[in-house]
């Protein structure tokens, strides 16, 4: 299960953002990690990537649960938020979100 090292190893927890939103080709919407937690991920990330950096995690919002990657930036990860998961729980750039979240999660088939 190559991308399971991190979920076995427990590195799943619950961080609060603010979303951010940045305005490039077209509007991308994150949810910036707290520096503990990107400390946390930095720990394992050479176990985790698939490359550039890029880890990959399974995040639960509200009700919605879904697969990405987590993207370095600044110090920090960003977790980038689709429309399809943004729009049904109504989150927008400004918004505080509770964020529960595994690394290291399987990508979905």
């Amino acid at each position: 299960m190559g991308n399971s090292l991190a979920a076995q190893d427990g590195l799943s927890f619950r961080f609060r953002a603010t979303i951010i939103e940045w305005r490039g080709p077209a509007p991308f919407f994150f949810a910036p990690l707290p520096q503990a937690d990107a400390a946390r991920v930095r720990a394992v990330a050479k176990r985790v990537s698939y490359g550039w950096g890029v880890i990959p995690v399974q995040v639960t919002i509200g009700e919605v649960t879904f697969t990405t990657s987590l993207f370095p930036r600044d110090d920090t990860y960003l977790l980038p938020l689709k429309d399809k998961v943004r729009r049904p729980l109504a989150i927008t750039a400004g918004d505080e979100i509770d964020v529960q979240m595994t690394v290291g999660a399987a990508k979905a088939p």
